[in-house]
């Protein structure tokens, strides 16, 4: 373990290319794909070169490779309040037989508000998701409107993680009776799988496969198969995580960081039996969505990992090997939300700043 601190091209006519970014690989081709969206949130492709970008409001759109794009009806209704509202996306891989698309949503849940995770069939005219139906509900939601997490990630053996925030209530990142700042794992039906790490703990929700987490809005697998998050820290502490079944990664006992006031968060950066992060960053980056790189472009950056920031306005670009950082910054990477590799290798982001999604080639 190492510890530091600190688009496919998709035929879209309304491509434009902009100046070009500097790295380590050389000079890079960003280009506007698509613009007008409020506050989008995740970005997926479909294996017919169309791409879904979710908006936080509650809109799911989709982007035609002829240029075109359309709302998608048939969506959840959503809580669109603070950090909540429309979440992410998730692709399943057998969706050419499938037709099913996850979406990860803020809900409510009778007096509380909490994360959730459903599923529908895109119709044949990809204008309406059929049959929505929620397979998941966070346990004892909060009335806070804060740190949903909610990236969705398949894993090889197709079971789904969850990532959910601690809510605002730090403690409850502790408490195995919820799901708050938590890893959750179910099958695609919702079920709970045999194999999760809390099953036949008294008072344990079954779903949790690991928590200690403050609110991690960004995860991907590695090119081996392994979970590794990436977490909000407060003022300082921003982790990326790799994630083992069962494990507690220490949130709010320990931290990198410090309360927004200066104060000291817990016991300390170390504790017996809590898990270290991999990587942290301080001064806070603000990271959301996270990506693992193929190499498929850029041999080089085999196995790198890449981390949007929401606070300096530029991807995080960490070395798969020694994690070191190289940041990534064009006049487009303002308040970058999501980051995704695309079937080609080409690197696609969601800036917030001005409601855009980009796309990054040699």
């Amino acid at each position: 373990m190492f510890l530091k601190y600190s688009l496919i091209a998709v035929a879209l006519t309304a491509a434009v290319p902009l100046n070009a970014m500097e790295s380590s690989a050389g000079k890079l081709t960003v280009t506007l794909i698509a613009d007008g969206f409020d506050e989008p949130w995740s970005v997926e492709h479909l294996p017919d070169g169309a791409v879904l970008v979710s908006e936080r409001a509650g809109s799911l759109t989709y982007l035609h490779p002829n240029g075109t794009r359309h709302k998608i009806s048939g969506v959840p209704d959503v809580v669109d309040n603070g950090q909540g509202g429309l979440l992410d996306i998730m692709i399943p891989r057998d969706f050419e037989q499938s037709r099913e698309i996850y979406l990860s949503y803020a809900n409510r849940a009778g007096g509380s508000y909490g994360t959730a995770l459903g599923r529908g069939k895109l119709s044949s005219d990809a204008k309406s998701l059929v049959g929505f139906k929620r397979i998941f509900q966070q346990a004892r939601g909060a009335t806070s409107a804060k740190h949903f997490g909610s990236r969705v990630v398949e894993a090889r053996d197709g079971t789904l993680f969850l990532t959910i925030g601690d809510r605002g209530q730090r403690s409850e990142a502790q408490n195995l009776q919820n799901h708050s700042g938590t890893v959750v794992r179910v099958r695609r039906s919702g079920v709970v799988p045999p194999d999760n790490p809390f099953i036949g703990r008294p008072g344990a929700e079954p779903e949790i496969f690991s928590y200690g987490h403050r609110n991690p809005q960004g995860a991907a697998l590695d090119l081996n198969g392994n979970l590794y998050v990436v977490e909000h820290g407060a003022r300082g502490g921003d982790e990326v995580n790799k994630i083992d079944a069962g494990e507690n990664y220490g949130w709010p006992v320990i931290s990198y960081g410090r309360h927004y006031s200066g104060l000291k968060i817990g016991e300390g950066t170390s504790k017996h039996g809590l898990q270290q992060p991999e990587h942290y960053w301080d001064p806070s980056i603000a990271p959301s969505g996270m990506m693992i790189y193929s190499g498929k472009l850029w041999p080089e950056w085999r196995g790198d990992i890449f981390v949007g920031s929401l606070k300096f306005d530029m991807i995080s670009k960490l070395d798969g090997k020694t994690l070191s950082e190289e940041r990534l910054q064009s006049s487009a990477t303002g308040r970058v939300r999501d980051v995704i590799e695309g079937p080609n290798g080409e690197i696609w982001f969601l800036s917030v700043h001005d409601g855009a999604l980009y796309e990054i080639t040699p």
